[in-house]
């Protein structure tokens, strides 16, 4: 009886369920066709596939993974290491019949970069694989109306940890868009998700990858504030040439990697990096970012980008607020310069006789740039906004009551672009003395610039190097490393009436230091400092930077004093451009040790500098010094290599 009735049962289910199997039936012999097909096509090894999901060769071992840390990102559950599975699941997420609400899409829209390549490599029957409805990325694309990409580069700003070495992003250039409204546009940005500020931990944090990534889409004109009034930075556009395909291409893309993150690296998976790849969709046979294996700088990135034969259709220039307003305070003697100030900061009144003294063209001049410096000022915060909008108002006022055409004078184009500078990475062999002893020796740094490479390119007074290292070969002697420093970091910033900035200094690594009985162990050292800079522009030799700090110094080594040393002391310099190819930089640095170690050091040392090319230039570094109560002399004669 029991066995009677659980077959009625088991055949009653068996009809309640039959509709539903006949239909997963049909899907699944849909979707078994797909795969097929897929496989025949070997669409998980196409350049496409492997793009949108971000796959790379591993390291040592045989077969990919993919950047994208996210586990959202793939269907798969091996999907970050195997290609054609995460292809497979991938199929099987499109015949998903989620609606679309605001808290979720169906795998079709989540997933639409993908689903459209497939659906046009595949010819999906919209009759066994409904499409759906994306709304959402529909009033999104609608919203930035696209006709055009852009590749942004602002320069490098030595404050912003994040921007060390300057920074890229992608700006959507709507079809409607002209120069007046191109502020309107939208920026598509990646960046570590973190609220540090401190430099030096950022990097060390950013080189075990302990931030996540994520790309953001945000209104272009918060971007440029930020960059051109608050930072000071000049901008690059590069103009791209891509077809309205390729655009949404990258678009769908983009909106695939919205809830997705990566771990950031600061040296590699960075910012300059993902773009590059996000850039990679637009077309197959883009390879922006198998050259930066390990390491991405975003001046390399962009210069990758220009390299790719008729991807830049145009190059502009945006110089920042402060350069403009340092290129129209050139022509103003220091009276002039000085009256500008002081209506800036509103220290005088509109009807100060030295103001109304003036032509009327010089005052139209002066009120112009005062109000560029308000807007500095407001930007930067040094003034309270309230404050700062109604002397901007009084100065626009005076200055359209001035019967006198406005000025539209704009700094000058540099005549290297980022993209043109010398190679980041050096490679420099040498041949010098060092107390009387001969010696041979190769440096090598991947990263970045120092104050004595061609300038071309780079930021005026900045130095930002990593793993710099020394292998050097004494005559009759050994082969023995000479200094491997992981950071080093140098921002010279002239300060004047209208600009205070800091400069400031911090290295950190393992170079030779002479003890008492003569020998020179490898020792672990912190030195970082503060001080001031001023520009010389009028100096008799050439443009130069004088510049001064108070610096301390912390080593650490069982071999020195009791094991450490902590020591301070001034260091003053000159850095001076003789000729655009000849460079000078002249330092005095003295440090007293007063704890654990104890001595007091000095050095004298004259770097010279004659460019040879963009990618070359002769160095020649003389040093007088002082340690362990010995004196001697220093001699080395560089070639420095870029590349």
């Amino acid at each position: 009886m029991h066995r009677i009735l659980r077959a009625l049962v088991c055949v009653i289910a068996g009809l309640i369920s039959l509709p539903s199997s006949r239909a997963a039936t049909a899907e699944d012999i849909y979707l078994r066709e797909l795969a097929a097909r897929a496989r025949q096509l070997r669409l998980a090894e196409r350049p496409e596939w492997l793009k949108l999901l971000h796959y790379k060769p591993n390291l040592l071992l045989p077969g990919v993974h993919s950047l994208v840390d996210s586990r959202e990102f793939f269907n798969a559950p091996n999907g970050k290491t195997d290609p054609e599975a995460e292809l497979e699941a991938t199929l099987a997420a499109f015949f998903s019949d989620v609606e679309e609400t605001q808290d979720r899409q169906n795998p079709q829209c989540r997933f639409i970069a993908r689903y459209t390549w497939l659906r046009s490599e595949l010819a999906f029957d919209p009759a066994r694989l409904p499409p759906r409805r994306c709304k959402r990325f529909d009033d999104w694309h609608a919203a930035l109306n696209p006709g055009g990409l852009t590749l942004v580069f602002p320069t490098a700003f030595l404050n912003s940890p994040s921007s060390m070495y300057g920074h890229t992003l992608l700006r959507v250039d709507a079809k409607d868009q002209d120069e007046r409204t191109r502020l309107l546009a939208y920026a598509i940005n990646f960046a570590a998700i973190t609220d540090e500020t401190n430099g030096i931990l950022f990097a060390v944090n950013g080189l075990i990858g302990t931030y996540p990534g994520e790309f953001s889409i945000m209104p272009y004109y918060l971007k440029v504030r930020e960059y051109n009034d608050l930072e000071n930075r000049d901008i690059w556009e590069y103009e791209l040439n891509l077809t309205p395909e390729e655009i949404d291409r990258v678009l769908m893309h983009a909106w695939e990697l919205g809830p997705a993150y990566f771990d950031y690296y600061f040296f590699d998976e960075n910012c300059a990096y993902h773009l590059l790849g996000l850039l990679e969709t637009a077309r197959p046979d883009l390879d922006l970012t198998d050259r930066f294996r390990w390491w991405a700088v975003p001046s390399e990135t962009v210069r990758a980008v220009v390299q790719v034969k008729g991807l830049v259709s145009h190059v502009t220039y945006r110089p920042s607020n402060a350069t403009v307003i340092r290129f129209r305070l050139g022509p103003m003697d220091g009276a002039q310069r000085r009256e500008v100030r002081d209506l800036g900061l509103g220290r005088i009144g509109l009807q100060d006789p030295r103001l109304l003294s003036e032509p009327v063209a010089q005052q139209a001049a002066e009120l112009e740039v005062a109000n560029d410096y308000v807007g500095y000022l407001r930007a930067a915060g040094r003034v309270p906004e309230a404050e700062g909008a109604a002397r901007a108002r009084e100065l626009m006022l005076a200055r359209s009551r001035l019967d006198v055409p406005a000025s539209d004078a704009q700094p000058p184009e540099p005549e290297v672009r980022p993209d043109q500078g010398h190679g980041a990475a050096r490679v420099a062999p040498a041949f010098g003395w060092h107390d009387g002893r001969e010696f041979e020796e190769l440096g090598l740094r991947p990263v970045y610039h120092d104050l004595m490479d061609p300038e071309p390119g780079y930021v005026h007074g900045a130095q930002l190097e990593f793993f710099d290292f020394a292998l050097r070969h004494y005559e009759g002697g050994a082969t023995e490393v000479q200094k491997f420093v992981p950071v080093d970091i140098l921002s010279l910033a002239p300060r004047n009436d209208f600009f205070q900035p800091l400069s400031w200094k911090i290295n950190a690594g393992w170079t030779r230091e002479r003890q008492p009985d003569g020998t020179e162990p490898m020792v672990f050292g912190v030195n970082g400092g503060a001080g001031f800079t001023r520009s010389a522009p009028d100096a008799i030799v050439g443009e130069a930077l004088l510049y001064a700090f108070l610096e301390g110094t912390t080593r650490v080594d069982r071999r020195i004093g009791e094991g450490y040393g902590l020591g301070a002391g001034p260091s003053v310099g000159a850095l001076v451009d003789v000729t655009p190819q000849y460079r000078v930089n002249a330092t005095a640095r003295v440090d007293r040790f007063f704890l654990g170690q104890q001595d007091t050091e000095w050095r004298l040392q004259l770097q010279q500098r004659l460019t040879l090319g963009r990618q070359a230039a002769l160095r020649l570094d003389l040093a007088r010094q002082r340690e362990a109560a010995q004196l001697w002399n220093d001699g080395m004669l560089s070639l420095m290599l870029y590349f």
